[in-house]
């Protein structure tokens, strides 16, 4: 075998520096907690196994042709390293092939890319000059051979072999028998199979999970049925139609958390508007973030939907007119005008396409509003024209209406124009959290801007507010800068508490009956908390949430990547803590949460994979 490889001392030159460039920056840049060594030791080894079998296809080339194999193949999986750590950076995620179909309606993947390049990002691409100066200049020393498999039968199989046996090990769990499931996790799929024989995992996903809706029946809708029944609340029936006939207004506050409410910075406050809204409002202040790679639109489709995002993609890309009971389409049953603003180009994540299929009536986008280098900066129009510009169309609405705003200023990276700075930037060395808070300063006047502008109009007293952080602001990679700011020190316990979006409910009329709740729940309970107040019933829906004012409602979130809340206990990254103080505590504790969640995101899954809701009999669950 060692003279194998001193024949082929080219191609195990290239596989060995980019298995340890793979390894080392995989320890250096994804949030990889590993509870057991052996499990340190698989992580180690198992991008070795993808690259023996990709490597050694290289010695079936004639010699001319291998150095050009094995560089071409060092360059395209360095790109896939660097391309995943880049991303990383920003949304804490690595690239899944959903998101590289969805292209130009995705977005994340292409915006203000070079806000995530850092110039030392070139040592990412050393080692293929090194290999590239040895190619052209010292070809001789390290050699390169044809090794036809009729005569190296013996090697191919021990390197199959090895293989193999890489790969059998990494799926062997090591945790503790009662350790909760982590399979929405791809931290820990990239634990367990590698960064580079995950894409084989997540390519498999992709095209097995496209042929679901042809294998689904009717009986596939029963132990999800069962299970939200079993987990069924009663919406609190003091609050029941309180709101009955109200137009309804829906404000999507791009990337505003919920650590940004009543924080109070050098003596002034970041959402003062907010902060005194909050005091004659119902506010939740334990709502958490459980949109996925699909942001924005992940948070729609919750909001009016009531069912979990999928873990890959975006749902409004891959399986826009999946059959579902959404909200504006119930609203629009009951004579109300559906309609969303958006000041973006109609295409934008398929909202031209999924919008009619959710029941709205009318889409203002980008070819609505006047676009101007003065009145835009960064993704587009800022909030206050936006708001501004909307209003001559809502004005002329028939009430009732349903209308959602999205708004744009408050999103990465956080550019703001002089003249709208309220307060200053923050002094830190991460440029992201100096920004964020000026920006969300801004969306806060923006939102004061917009309801003085109904009460111009008459529209103030007849309609409920419905506000909501849509996902987070600031991401992990910038915890050191911001910990600081927020007078703590972030780690895991600290960090999934930052995941918490604002949610609030303004009806004017109602500012005596106003409170805070401090149950924990998500971006799902939103619909039936709505539908609650508007005084419509519930059975017609198949709704993971439930009423977030019910006394009787369990405390419970599950994010999308399998972290699990409750009032008593948080379960992140294969940790159990206790959920008053942090405290780290026996895995066993987390167990059922653990096992609610994933049921929770599996049953999901499972409707929008196979379109199930086209089964559903309403009669059943009535």
């Amino acid at each position: 075998m060692l003279d194998f490889m001193n024949r082929h001392r080219f191609m195990f030159l290239c596989l060995g520096i980019l298995w340890i460039k793979t390894v080392t920056v995989s320890f250096l840049t994804f949030n990889l907690v590993m509870a057991h060594w052996l499990e340190a030791i698989i992580f180690v080894i198992n991008p070795l196994a993808f690259l023996l079998i990709v490597f050694s296809l290289g010695l079936l080339l004639k010699p001319k042709w291998q150095r050009g194999y094995f560089f071409t193949l060092s360059l395209l999986l360095t790109v896939v390293l660097y391309s995943n750590t880049v991303y990383y950076r920003e949304f804490a995620d690595l690239i899944t092939l959903p998101m590289l179909v969805m292209g130009g309606n995705a977005g994340d993947l292409t915006t203000s890319v070079f806000e995530l390049i850092q110039w030392w990002d070139i040592i990412f691409f050393l080692d293929l000059i090194l290999i590239g100066w040895i190619m052209v200049k010292k070809p001789d020393p390290i050699p390169v051979e044809r090794a036809p498999m009729k005569h190296e039968k013996a090697k191919y199989a021990i390197i199959a072999v090895v293989a193999v046996l890489i790969i059998g090990l990494g799926r062997v769990d090591f945790a503790e028998a009662e350790t909760p499931a982590h399979s929405f996790d791809r931290q820990s799929l990239i634990k367990s199979l590698g960064i580079y024989n995950f894409y084989f995992y997540d390519a498999y996903l992709h095209f097995t999970t496209g042929a679901q809706p042809d294998l689904a029946e009717q009986d596939d809708l029963d132990a999800i049925e069962e299970h939200l029944e079993r987990y069924h609340t009663d919406p609190n029936a003091d609050f029941f139609a309180a709101a009955e006939g109200m137009n309804v207004v829906v404000i999507s506050l791009e990337s505003v958390e919920t650590q940004a409410i009543e924080l109070t910075i050098d003596g002034e406050e970041v959402t003062p508007f907010l902060n005194e809204l909050i005091e004659e409002s119902f506010y939740f202040e334990n709502v958490y973030d459980q949109a996925g790679q699909g942001k924005t639109s992940d948070a729609e489709w919750m909001m009016n939907n009531s069912m979990y995002p999928l873990g890959r993609g975006a749902v409004f890309h891959t399986h826009p007119e999946i059959e579902s009971r959404p909200l504006p389409r119930a609203l629009g049953e009951e004579s109300y005008t559906n309609m969303v603003f958006h000041a973006n180009t109609d295409t934008f994540y398929n909202r031209d396409v999924v919008y009619p299929h959710l029941g709205y009536d009318e889409y203002f986008h980008l070819d609505y509003f006047d676009v101007t280098d003065e009145n835009s900066v960064g993704w587009g129009l800022k909030d206050i024209p936006f708001f501004e510009q909307s209003m001559a169309y809502l004005a002329e609405e028939p009430e009732p209406f349903y209308a959602t705003f999205l708004t744009l200023t408050n999103h990465f990276p956080y550019e703001l124009d002089p003249e709208d700075t309220f307060i200053d930037p923050l002094d830190t060395d991460s440029d992201i959290v100096n920004r964020y808070y000026p920006t969300v300063r801004y969306t806060d006047e923006a939102v004061r801007h917009f309801m003085n502008r109904m009460e111009e109009e008459g529209l103030h007293e007849n309609t409920m507010y419905v506000m909501y952080g849509d996902h987070y602001g600031i991401a992990e990679s910038h915890y050191e800068e911001l910990g600081p700011v927020l007078g703590k020190e972030i780690d895991d316990y600290e960090a999934v508490k930052l995941d918490r979006v604002p949610f609030l409910i303004h009806i004017p009329g109602m500012e005596e009956e106003a409170q805070r709740f401090d149950t924990v729940g998500g971006h799902i309970d939103m619909m039936p908390t709505v539908l609650n107040l508007l005084g419509m019933s519930q059975d017609n829906h198949v709704m993971f949430g439930t009423d977030l004012m019910a006394e009787e409602r369990d405390d419970f979130a599950v994010l999308r990547n399998g972290t699990v809340i409750t009032d008593e206990v948080i379960f992140v990254n294969e940790q159990c803590f206790h959920a008053e103080d942090g405290e780290l505590i026996e895995t066993e504790n987390c167990v059922e949460a653990a096992a609610r969640g994933e049921e929770e995101l599996l049953y999901s899954d499972e409707i929008i994979y196979g379109d199930l809701l086209r089964f559903f009999d309403e009669e059943e669950l009535q």
